[in-house]
């Protein structure tokens, strides 16, 4: 950023096209490490390509909004920019089955059953009980669902009473004002709360791939399990989490 601290100045007070285009080039760099690290947690089927496409379209309109004024450096203000616009891609690429995005839908409202019922979340033999399964068959299940825990910004949250998207849940730092900085900070404390109430195992894949950001392969070298095995544990966590924000929601 500091190196080029002039060109976004010449950027931000001419709006050139030309400029815009350098700077793309610049941070492609950016494109092509997001699109690597997701395509590693997702099927064969989808093409780094794509992934790559819809990213740099996500980096156009970072370059396009970016306000050097604030103080953000740009890598953080457009990483999740990048990682949105690819995820949003993968949703207008429909590469799921009905079947699978069904069979996604009956685990978590067993999630949320069980939950409500034991008031914590459920080890695999009561949430293999609920579904009729062995608890291999209740592994296999998750594993399969795994690549669905891919969230789009425009999708509906679930279990949400009004009209929108995730986009209307993140508040805008320009614009937000204190109640809402309040409500998203009691929404990550809760949030905080959950994950210590996960199990030891479930808890130390969440950390470690969302706050140290390791892939469900190198997770699975720290903790001597196979990528298929944090795959199924991943899918649990996340569902139970779901079912927790949706109880949340409707409370």
């Amino acid at each position: 950023m500091e190196d080029n601290r002039q060109l976004w100045q010449d950027y931000c007070r001419t709006r050139d096209p030309a400029l815009r285009e350098k700077l793309v080039l610049i941070y492609l760099p950016l494109v092509k490490w997001t699109a690597g690290r997701l395509k590693q947690t997702l099927p064969q089927a989808v093409q780094v390509q794509d992934l790559e496409g819809a990213g740099v379209r996500g980096l156009i309109h970072s370059v396009e909004g970016y306000d050097p004024d604030r103080g953000t450096r740009f890598e953080s203000y457009a990483a999740t920019r990048v990682r949105g616009a690819m995820l949003d891609g993968l949703r207008e690429f429909d590469w799921l089955p009905r079947s699978l995005r069904t069979k996604a839908k009956s685990l978590e409202r067993a999630f949320e059953a069980c939950e409500a019922r034991l008031g914590g979340s459920p080890d695999e033999e009561t949430m293999a009980g609920e579904l009729g399964l062995s608890v291999e068959e209740y592994r296999d299940l998750l594993e399969e669902v795994g690549s669905l825990q891919i969230v789009s910004l425009d999708c509906e949250p679930a279990g949400a009473d009004s009209e929108g998207s995730f986009h209307d849940l993140i508040p805008d730092p320009g614009r937000e004002d204190p109640l809402a900085r309040i409500e998203r900070e009691e929404l990550r404390h809760r949030v905080l709360e959950w994950l210590q109430e996960l199990p030891e195992q479930m808890r130390r894949v969440m950390v470690l791939y969302y706050y140290e950001e390791l892939t469900l392969k190198e997770i699975g070298q720290v903790l001597d399990l196979s990528e298929s095995r944090i795959c199924q544990i991943h899918s649990s966590a996340l569902h139970s989490l779901r079912a927790r924000l949706h109880q949340e929601m409707v409370a």
